[in-house]
């Protein structure tokens, strides 16, 4: 409802729908993470990924452990190396009958080319160098000159191939930039002996890193490098040892993403740049992500990284997840957007949100402690995104935001849909149920009722050209305004 001009609002935010707008691409949508490849092969997982690209616009998946044993792309069978690309075609398959493609990570190492017996995970893939970097090279050599005699070059020069994951860090391996390189370097030489147009990069780093110096390297070297990989988390280097997720948060500055983005695209140079896991943490049992909080995270974190990456891949699409252990428990910090059952959580409903925009957005004039907005164009109509977001323990309250677009037509009609905490929070209604451990069919449609946002009327003064609304945002909130015009 509008309120009087009188009143004092909380924040404002103002619009000029002549001022020539940016180019808003949709590169969240580029990929999407998953746990690793053997999930793929899995019914539930299929289609959980299905609704994701038809629903969420994903184009990619990326997920670990393609050349781990338990995939058997390369095995060691009667002393004798063993190559079956069987069940990776299998996942490919799939994933090009739903309209999608695979974001290539080269992991872990097969047993039989493993230097050592050091593994991550439930699965236990193996971390260590190979023994061998000629072997090594003959398995990704192969495995990609199959799949290009299997789909054709045009088709695989469209994916992707990043070589290990997150190699500064000791849990993947030794986390010497040395040891990276050699494999990098003989991973990136071993693809394009295949085709020089395929697409290989790094380094995959968690927490930003080697950045610089791998591009140094490719440089010095004339390694092929197409595109620049890492990873970063809010929770990242903040907190100390042992400090819980909620702490390390809340250390955080507030759009610390964004400012991590700015320097990985100064030091990526004219590399296009690929976050391929990002989320509010790396904990993967935490609470946070199955709540509004993660909706508003998602929002802000997305919309202020515009103009600065080519590719956004939240980890992940599913709760479908078994690093650790496979849960049972519906809600249960998981990292997924969607939980085992399917039920969409807040920040699925945020990447529908993002999906619904269009590509044009405008400045817009306005700041405050907690609130942002927002305002996208799209043929005959305009969203205005608004949030209101904290990190735990900053303060944060309901937050009144009017907002401003001079220089509009007349609308014919607004509405607005919502995620907070009650709204498209399935997670509150699964407590109310009591929690069930195993929801049954009934307990399961009401909470699928509770995830689905609804369009309600939001109503809007309009005189001279200004088009004004109040929107109240409670805590950790999102809202969108959709404003309908007349056709031209």
């Amino acid at each position: 409802m509008v309120t009087p001009a009188s009143m004092n609002m909380d924040a404002m935010f103002r619009c000029d729908f002549k001022d020539a707008p940016a180019e808003l691409a949709h590169f969240w949508e580029h990929t999407v993470g998953s746990d690793h490849a053997l999930m793929a092969l899995r019914a539930d997982w299929r289609e959980q990924l299905k609704r994701c690209h038809d629903e969420l616009g994903f184009r990619h998946v990326r997920f670990h452990g393609l050349l781990s044993d338990d995939v058997g792309t390369l095995i060691c069978h009667n002393d004798a190396p063993l190559y079956s690309f069987f069940n990776a075609d299998q996942i490919v398959d799939f994933l090009l009958s739903i309209g999608m493609k695979p974001f290539v990570e080269l992991s872990f190492m097969p047993a039989m080319l493993a230097s050592g017996d050091k593994t991550v995970f439930n699965y236990r893939g193996n971390v260590t160098a190979p023994k061998d970097y000629g072997q090594w090279a003959a398995l990704i050599g192969k495995l990609v000159a199959h799949w290009v005699e299997r789909y054709g070059v045009a088709e695989v020069r469209t994916w992707f191939f990043e070589v290990w994951n997150e190699p500064n860090l000791e849990y993947f391996g030794s986390g010497r930039q040395s040891d990276y390189f050699t494999l990098y370097r003989h991973s990136a030489q071993a693809i394009k002996a295949i085709d020089t147009q395929l697409r290989v990069g790094g380094p995959a780093t968690a927490m930003n890193a080697w950045i610089a110096d791998f591009r140094d390297f490719c440089a010095r070297g004339g390694i092929p490098v197409d595109f620049i990989s890492t990873h970063h988390y809010p929770t990242d280097a903040f907190g100390k040892e042992g400090d819980d997720t909620e702490t390390q948060l809340s250390l955080s500055p507030r759009s610390v993403l964004r400012e991590q983005a700015r320097g990985v695209r100064a030091q990526a140079g004219d590399l296009p740049v690929y976050y391929t896991e990002w989320n509010s943490s790396s904990n993967s049992r935490d609470p946070l992500h199955d709540e509004p909080f993660a909706a508003a995270f998602v929002i802000k974190t997305v919309m202020e990284a515009s103009g600065l990456v080519q590719g956004y891949s939240y980890w992940t699409f599913s709760d479908i997840f078994e690093e650790n252990y496979f849960p049972s428990e519906p809600f249960h910090g998981g990292f997924g957007l969607l939980t085992l059952h399917g039920i969409a959580k807040p920040a699925y409903r945020a990447f529908e949100l993002l999906r619904q925009l269009g590509t044009a957005l405008l400045p817009v004039e306005g700041s405050h402690a907690t609130a942002d907005a927002w305002v996208i164009r799209h043929a005959a109509q305009a969203t205005i995104l608004l949030t209101n977001f904290a990190l735990p323990r900053q303060p944060i309250a309901t937050t009144r935001v009017r907002v401003s677009l001079r220089n509009a037509q007349a609308p014919l009609r607004a509405t607005i849909q919502r995620i907070d905490a009650h709204h498209a929070n399935a997670k509150r209604c699964w407590q109310d149920l009591g929690t069930p451990t195993y929801p049954d069919p009934s307990a399961l449609a009401q909470l699928r009722a509770a995830s689905a946002m609804e369009h309600e009327v939001q109503l809007f003064g309009y005189a001279d050209g200004i088009l004004e609304f109040d929107v109240a945002l409670p805590p950790q909130a999102v809202a969108a305004v959709t404003v309908h015009f007349a056709a031209h």
